[in-house]
């Protein structure tokens, strides 16, 4: 049983990881996506062989390839990291291997960029306490030029050779992979990987530099296509809107529309999940539709972004030819993925009306280890919120469609909150902040604003949770984590408040369970609150997991009944105080004074 628990934390880890990692590259790209479809557009329009040729425009096309797109990745990288002094030494650092290679340098400048960032934030780090007061500006400009300049001469003579000759062999692999027709493995991987939440990190990450990078010999890329394809979930909405059951199946048609014309995948994900034999499907029909692009000949300017059928038509090439072979292999992805799932759904033999919530609250079971989570509400003021943030790896697509359903509930209930999306990476922690986000993700929100309310959905768009959450905020309560029912609960707490020795204690941990953070956090602040009015703040307070905890008689654990029950059955030295109302002040007013 504890392998089995090890493995899967291992493999969780590493999901994680990768995520971030992808997270990191896609946060570079698409914040400049912008400026991407502005030199696709330029590019499809004003070339020789454009729909309006213009030489004179046409010049726009190679600067922008060439300096102000991976100018401004390493800005962005840099910016990420250390602020926009990191962005600008960043930029000045990336410019060493833009002259010094002569291709597009997006590799270059997804290292160069991240590199000075952090270069200048160690620098400031150690050096900005010590430097006399007069003398800020002084440092700062020149330790910026100083250290940007060295870089950029470092990047120059030898990280740009190196980056050039190793895009050099991921383009004669990717080259030779195309001419011998195994570029439609790809999707083996790509397909799955976009639901587990690794589409823009694939796309925007990996495919587009390697795509520009094809695209400005070529004219064209076929990279642009492998990700953003929307027939294989065009293919499994169409099957479930006729075959599905349930709201799977009357939801389908609108997720069509959000999917197919409005570019947002994350609508189908799912329907997949709560399936997971329709992987099948959409393997099946992106290898179909990579494989029908790769015979035909079909590419894209740049790529498209959102991945709608609209911005794929849009940075086509100019000729009919390349408009068939890219509607061809749309096409054939969708039939062959939805026949796939026609099959799935039509053997399905479960009966009654079949939710969409249900299916997804069944894989989601399926995907990680068993909830130990108890069925309770926890109490949040709903005075301590006043901002509503839906976070997902690249802050577009669902979640921006997210929270536009919730604030629309929000206003109808006369509730005056902002609710707004963004990237993960872009989170603050501040106070009165509510985070929203998928499960998948919601480790990676919580590590990035570990003092914020956390409440994780299974599907933006989608999500019974809320109207608990605008529920919750009217009435104070938010169904989020593991608050137990405060019933005759007095009696336990002073019981076991005097059989706790404080003396002991140098550390007061409260437990979440799983990524159900909310009430752990909250009642961590209210704590934090009622120790820094009694002038004891030299304690460290942490809010962990159950299995995080440190089996040590110097631990004091504050937790509701049945948290503390479950924790003495797994721990034999912590110490553990039960607590009615965990987000009651007055509740902790016999442990701070047992402290010393």
């Amino acid at each position: 049983m504890d392998a089995t628990v090890t493995n899967k934390k291992k493999k969780s880890s590493l999901k994680t990881k990768v995520q971030r990692l992808g997270s990191a590259l896609s946060n570079m790209v698409l914040p400049n996506i912008g400026a991407f479809i502005a030199w696709g557009l330029i590019t499809a329009l004003f070339i020789p062989t454009g729909w309006l040729p213009n030489a004179a425009l046409a010049k726009l096309s190679t600067p922008m390839v060439t300096y102000l797109l991976p100018l401004l990745i390493a800005f962005t990288g840099g910016k990420n990291i250390a602020g926009h002094r990191g962005g600008v030494v960043g930029a000045i650092a990336t410019m060493g291997v833009i002259v010094g290679t002569n291709i597009p340098m997006f590799i270059g400048a997804m290292l160069m960029g991240p590199l000075g960032g952090y270069c200048i934030k160690k620098w400031d780090e150690k050096v900005q306490p010590h430097i006399h007061q007069g003398f800020e500006m002084l440092v700062n400009n020149f330790s910026a030029g100083i250290i940007g300049m060295l870089l950029a001469i470092v990047g120059f003579l030898a990280i740009g050779p190196v980056v050039s000759t190793a895009s050099g062999w991921l383009a004669t692999g990717v080259d030779y992979i195309i001419s011998i027709h195994l570029i439609p493995l790809a999707n083996v991987f790509i397909e799955p990987a976009k639901i587990l939440f690794l589409n823009n990190a694939i796309n925007q990450g990996i495919l587009t530099p390697l795509g520009i990078q094809a695209a400005a010999k070529a004219g064209k890329s076929i990279l642009f296509l492998l990700e953003p394809n929307p027939g294989p979930g065009l293919g499994v909405l169409l099957a479930f809107a006729i075959f599905g059951k349930g709201t799977a199946k009357s939801s389908a048609p609108s997720a069509i529309i959000i999917q197919f014309l409005g570019g947002i995948h994350e609508i189908y994900f799912p329907y997949i999940l709560m399936k997971p034999a329709l992987f099948l499907s959409v393997i099946a029909g992106g290898v179909t539709g990579t494989f029908t692009f790769n015979m035909l000949g079909a590419g894209l300017k740049a790529s498209p972004s959102p991945g709608s059928i609209i911005s794929i038509l849009l940075m086509t090439p100019k000729g009919i030819g390349n408009f068939i072979s890219v509607l061809a292999g749309v096409a054939l992805a969708t039939i062959v993925s939805f026949l796939i799932s026609m099959v799935i759904l039509k053997r399905d033999k479960s009966t009654g009306d079949e939710s969409l919530e249900a299916g997804q609250a069944q894989m989601a079971a399926m995907k990680s280890a068993p909830s130990d989570t108890a069925d309770a509400k926890a109490i949040l003021s709903g005075d301590s919120v006043n901002k509503i943030i839906f976070a997902c790896d690249a802050g577009m697509g669902s979640s921006a469609m997210g929270a536009s359903i919730l604030r629309d509930k929000v206003k109808k209930a006369g509730l005056d909150l902002s609710v707004t999306n963004t990237a993960i990476s872009n989170l603050s922690d501040e106070p009165g902040l509510l985070v929203v986000t998928q499960e998948e993700l919601a480790d990676r929100a919580q590590k990035q604003t570990p003092n914020a309310v956390h409440v994780a959905v299974e599907n933006f768009l989608n999500s019974p949770k809320y109207d608990e959450i605008v529920t919750g905020l009217r009435t104070k309560e938010v169904a989020a984590t593991d608050a137990a029912p405060a019933t005759d609960t007095t009696a336990a707490t002073t019981a076991a408040t005097t059989t706790a020795d404080f003396a002991k204690v140098t550390e007061i941990d409260f437990v979440h369970h799983d990524q159900k953070v909310g009430s752990a956090t909250m009642a961590m602040s209210t704590f934090r609150g009622a120790l820094r009015k009694a002038d004891k703040e030299h304690y460290t307070v942490r809010n962990v997991g159950v299995n995080e905890l440190n089996d040590d008689a110097s631990v004091l654990v504050l937790a509701s009944r049945e948290t503390a029950k479950r924790i003495k059955s797994q721990y034999a030295n912590l110490q553990v105080v039960e607590i009615a109302n965990l987000l009651d002040p007055a509740e902790y007013n016999d442990v701070i004074d047992g402290l010393k």
